[in-house]
């Protein structure tokens, strides 16, 4: 397979790993909240925020780590000269900093720029996410006072 399929392949299945565990998460904290007593409870209002925010960011730390697996199984590790050094040009990657000090090889450079693009995109999706966490949690700790 080309550089492009795969890298494509994989953008594919980060978005979708990323899909499901956020739709996943939204779930869980709809029902956390329905659980929930009166309303004006803000502590619950932080701690949705505050989980929100940690297990997206583990997720982004899984998702890269899953890319860092894929270079190191590439053909001649994709010029990365150990699995740390993977983890570290996916992490800079996929944040979408490229410091350029650590890159793959010719043949595999484009998926580089593949995996950043991804980076962007599910950290939109990261942020859409926690935006709406906090609409859905102050509509519920304030009902239509909002």
């Amino acid at each position: 397979m080309t550089p492009i399929l795969i890298g494509t392949l994989m953008m594919a299945a980060t978005i979708a790993i990323h899909a499901s565990a956020a739709a996943r998460w939204l779930e869980f904290v709809g029902r956390w909240h329905a659980r929930k007593g009166p309303k004006g409870q803000d502590q619950h209002l932080f701690w949705s925020i505050l989980w929100t925010a940690m297990v997206l960011l583990v997720l982004h730390i899984v998702e890269a780590n899953l890319w860092a697996i894929l270079y190191w199984n590439l053909p001649s590790h994709a010029g990365l000269a150990s699995f740390g050094q993977t983890v570290y040009f996916s992490m800079v990657s996929f944040s979408g900093l490229g410091y350029g000090d650590v890159v793959l090889s010719p043949e595999w450079g484009i998926m580089g720029p593949i995996q950043a693009m991804t980076g962007i995109v599910v950290f939109a999706l990261t942020t859409a996410l926690v935006i709406t966490v906090i609409q859905k949690c102050w509509k519920h700790s304030h009902g239509s006072q909002s």
